[in-house]
């Protein structure tokens, strides 16, 4: 069985950083968000790769832009903490027609088993149309375990990461059925909304 048994999804990812996207250092952000999708999606995935600077209006234009170009989800990393050139929250805030703050309040979650610093952290998504925008921490090490969640030396979760959520949330606002490799994030959804296994299907 190959990714074309599976519903195409296109997902922006945008890294949101002054000096990366000026050429002062190398972007580790997109490379993080695209690996981790990759092994963890079973859709065959087609990458809207951004990387801008961290100016308001520039980030609510580009996340507009995915949105418009059919992105069902578009993660964001960078931009999210208390310093003054930290403005991907507001930029996503701006184009939003509704909030979830659920993904924000356990993304501090997870980060805090981590750093009492977790708390600083202004992580936002929200709905725009039939998209979900969520923005992520900067670090890719952040990136995977805010995704994933915590698990024990036995495999067991014990923090859910928040894309376990993200499936059924694209469900309800009209995106691709997407499926996920339980080893990396089981996707949830209620037992109403599962579909049959690809396997059972003739």
């Amino acid at each position: 069985m190959d990714g074309a048994d599976f519903a195409p999804v296109k997902i922006g990812i945008v890294s949101v950083s002054d000096r990366a996207s000026s050429g002062v250092y190398e972007d580790k952000g997109l490379p993080a968000l695209q690996d981790w999708l990759t092994r963890a999606l079973k859709n065959p995935i087609a990458f809207e790769p951004r990387l801008i600077p961290d100016e308001q209006d520039r980030i609510s234009a580009t996340l507009i832009e995915l949105v418009d170009a059919g992105c069902s989800l578009v993660l964001t990393t960078g931009g999210t903490g208390p310093a003054t050139r930290d403005v991907t929250p507001e930029a996503t805030l701006a184009v939003a027609h509704k909030e979830m703050p659920g993904f924000g309040e356990q993304m501090r979650q997870i980060g805090l088993r981590f750093v009492p610093t977790a708390i600083l952290s202004r992580q936002v998504a929200v709905i725009r149309e039939r998209s979900l925008i969520v923005n992520l921490p900067g670090q890719p090490k952040s990136i995977a375990e805010t995704l994933e969640g915590l698990k024990a030396a036995d495999g067991s979760q014990l923090v859910p990461g928040i894309f376990a959520a993200v499936p059924y949330c694209i469900d309800l606002i009209g995106g691709p059925y997407l499926e996920t490799h339980d080893a990396v994030c089981k996707a949830f959804r209620p037992k109403s909304a599962l579909r049959p296994p690809r396997e059972s299907q003739a």
